[in-house]
């Protein structure tokens, strides 16, 4: 069987040698489908997939990545260290949800966390209070910070990208694509293996706030090691993930999911592509069932797909509940990026 590589969505794609018809749109950025997506080798560079992946969309809490990638700089330059303390301001305090509940009062002052406990809550609970307190902390004040972010994304490469906060919280100033998604998440696992395992965090509480890690394929996919979710109803749900298996290292970025278990199944659903299509190049007579012939409708277990049972009843991957990328969803939540962490 020949095997057929992942190219841009509106061609045939091969998924494990089993084609998968996608349609491919260009929307604008106000327009209603916010999808789009990429899975690159990260050791390559290779692009595996593309479907809209230079198309403007909204980081949401993505935008985090690139404030830890300025916070490990400062940390391998050694202007702060892990016991580096960061003061809450007024401004972090005001930051909606998701947040650690930093407070300002008269009679205690201001809160203050470790640089360490503010990458916790960066990765885990998605705390936009603790992205405040880097920015002003690195930069001085949040504006000059996401100044100084998007001018190292352009060094980076991530020429479509432009940072209004270090939060991701909504901003119409703020835009980025999946591809240049792709080059930070690849970027913070190259410049900064000695930090990048943060990103496996399982939990982190501080005070009466604390919470699980919110992206969900940790553990439940093979090879999964980070790296970050997001969501703001601008946004719908996004997520950046790195899967190695074999000596081999992929990086999928979906963004713009309508509910946060799609997302998940179908990030999980194109990393298994990927690792199908490596198989298939070093023997290109395996064979493998048929994949969904659109984005996606389900990712069948392991067993169902040896078995090449396609249509087998219940929709789960691994113990996870898979749903559609196409109905509209019923849970959305606030715009506070992201006030559920079981949402996210």
């Amino acid at each position: 069987m020949k095997s057929v590589g992942f190219s841009k969505l509106g061609r045939v794609l091969a998924f494990g040698g089993a084609l998968l018809a996608m349609g491919m749109a260009t929307p604008a950025l106000a327009d209603g489908d916010r999808y789009a997506a990429i899975v690159m080798d990260a050791r390559t560079n290779e692009v595996l997939l593309e479907d809209q992946a230079d198309e403007a969309r909204f980081p949401a809490s993505l935008t985090k990545m690139m404030t830890l990638y300025l916070l490990f700089d400062a940390l391998e330059r050694g202007d702060i260290s892990m016991d580096t303390r960061l003061v809450a301001s007024r401004h972090a305090v005001a930051q909606p949800p998701s947040q650690l509940g930093v407070r300002c009062t008269r009679r205690r002052g201001c809160d203050s966390i470790t640089v360490e406990q503010s990458i916790r809550a960066l990765v885990v609970q998605s705390a936009n209070d603790a992205a405040v307190m880097i920015a002003e902390r690195l930069s001085g004040s949040e504006a000059r910070f996401a100044a100084a972010m998007t001018a190292r994304a352009r060094e980076l490469g991530m020429a479509n990208t432009r940072f209004a906060n270090a939060s991701g919280l909504p901003d119409d100033r703020h835009r980025t694509t999946a591809r240049d998604m792709a080059l930070l998440g690849q970027a913070l696992w190259r410049d900064f293996p000695e930090y990048y395992s943060y990103f496996q965090t399982p939990s982190f509480s501080w005070r009466r706030s604390g919470g699980r890690n919110h992206n969900r394929l940790l553990g439940q996919v093979e090879g999964v090691d980070g790296i970050k979710t997001g969501y703001t109803r601008a946004s719908g749900f996004n997520l950046a993930s790195m899967a190695e298996r074999n000596g081999r290292r992929v990086i999928v970025v979906v963004l713009g999911g309508e509910t946060a278990a799609a997302r998940d199944a179908q990030v999980a659903y194109l990393i298994e592509g990927a690792y199908q299509q490596f198989a298939l190049r070093e023997n290109p007579s395996a064979t493998y069932a048929s994949m969904p012939s659109h984005r996606l409708d389900m990712q069948m277990a392991p067993s169902a797909l040896a078995a090449g049972n396609t249509n087998a009843a219940g929709a789960t991957y691994q113990g996870m509940v898979v749903e559609t990328l196409s109905p509209a969803p019923t849970d959305f939540i606030g715009q506070g990026d992201q006030s559920s962490p079981a949402q996210e």
